[in-house]
């Protein structure tokens, strides 16, 4: 008779308090003044959020926060591009989790697991609590339950049919986001039928999360295709990637933003040179493309040499060797360190204020500057830096779920 497997005994939760945090005389002490500093700066936060802070100044400007001086008359566009977005989001989140279901031998088929009941819980406290405490009218108030409300409609039909959806319309599904990222382009800038809406009136979060989009979509083919150049046995691609990879992470980018704004001009002949917003975006994309190489390189540098050997062995050239089997084992490698310049590529986007552009900083500057608003800095200050952490949040959780896809130890078995 085999023996019976040792019993594991978790420990309650004051057990697990008591071992972490008090494990000792000197553990304790420690764990007892970080307590005490840390409910004393949050008792002062909430006292000075609840009783002093006048957050009129950002209920008054919440439009301007949001897209800057975006014509009234357009400004569905920009519902409309909202909607296509939380849409897409619903059924993205809700096929993933079906596919995960259907991949998984021996699992509960769970339409809504704790995470995502979660994370449903919180979206519909926001849709809620938001417009509110920011006065919205009740019909921007309804916009917002009604967008909510679609994209959980959307990420429970997509969880319960999923699975049902043919390999070829799966392999299609991702294709979704590009081409909204191309809708979405010409519902902000106009053309097709739509008035055009200049760049300079383009702002805030908008322009914020536009000039980053661009640049981290485009920067990272080109520091891959970097990553190659310098590591390629011919003379000119090596040498040209290594001058550039060297000469821009040796530049500062606020150099490189007004080098951009003034020479471009210069260069090209009148009429031909890009508006000041795209030529900032440009400037953006090349200083990030030199960073994700150089974290490309890393990854590369990771995968044995046999790999690319035994690939070639079997039959395949360079460039199906290292599409299908160097560059998905580099990029796995490399995804951490390129997710994470992505998130000060992101940070960095605060630069652009300094040229001029009403960014979100920018337009909390502007915001501050009018006379019946002065002193409320820190108001201002505050929400910029949250949503600031919710932009670089998200996309620390979309990059731990991307490596725990992509890690073979943890994939489930298809």
């Amino acid at each position: 008779m085999a023996p019976a497997p040792p019993v594991t005994l978790r420990p309650g939760p004051w057990q697990w308090l008591r071992r972490e945090l008090f494990g000792s005389r000197l553990d304790g002490l420690i764990s007892i003044a970080l307590l005490g500093f840390l409910v004393a700066a949050a008792l002062g936060l909430a006292r000075w959020a609840l009783f002093q802070a006048q957050w009129t100044v950002i209920s008054a400007n919440s439009t301007l926060f949001a897209v800057g001086r975006y014509p009234l008359e357009q400004q569905w566009r920009l519902w409309l591009l909202t909607t296509l977005l939380a849409l897409a989001t619903g059924l993205s989140w809700g096929l993933l989790r079906a596919w995960s279901r259907s991949g998984r031998s021996g699992s509960s088929p769970t339409l809504w697991p704790g995470n995502d009941r979660w994370a449903a819980a919180v979206l519909v406290l926001l849709a809620l609590w938001s417009p509110l405490a920011l006065q919205l009218t009740l019909a921007i108030q309804l916009r917002w339950w009604a967008i909510t409300a679609l994209l959980l409609l959307a990420r429970w039909a997509a969880g319960r049919w999923g699975q049902a959806l043919s390999p070829l319309v799966r392999r299609l599904i991702p294709l979704i986001w590009p081409l909204l990222y191309l809708v979405g382009m010409v519902l902000i800038s106009g053309g097709l039928g739509l008035v055009q809406v200049a760049p300079s009136d383009w702002g805030g979060l908008l322009l914020t999360l536009l000039m980053a989009t661009f640049a981290i979509l485009l920067c990272f083919p080109l520091g891959v295709l970097l990553a190659l150049g310098r590591l390629s046995t011919l003379p000119l691609p090596r040498w040209g990637s290594l001058l550039y990879i060297e000469f821009i992470r040796g530049a500062p980018l606020i150099t490189l933003l007004f080098l951009g704004q003034n020479i471009l001009g210069f260069l090209l002949p009148g009429g031909l040179a890009p508006d000041r917003v795209w030529r900032a975006a440009w400037v953006l994309t090349f200083f990030a493309a030199a960073y994700v190489a150089e974290a490309v390189r890393s990854g590369l540098a990771a995968v044995p040499a046999g790999q690319l050997e035994a690939a070639r062995s079997l039959g395949l050239s360079m460039p199906f060797a290292l599409i299908h089997v160097v560059l998905p084992q580099a990029m796995r490698v490399a995804l951490p360190a390129t997710v994470g310049q992505f998130i000060t590529l992101l940070q960095d986007t605060t630069l652009l204020s300094l040229i001029g552009l009403l960014d979100l900083l920018g337009t909390a500057r502007t915001v501050m500057a009018n006379p019946a608003f002065l002193g409320r800095n820190a108001e201002v200050y505050l929400v910029l830096a949250v949503l600031f952490w919710c932009c670089c949040a998200a996309l620390g959780l979309g990059s731990r779920a991307l490596e725990t896809r992509l890690n073979p130890n943890l994939a489930p078995s298809r």
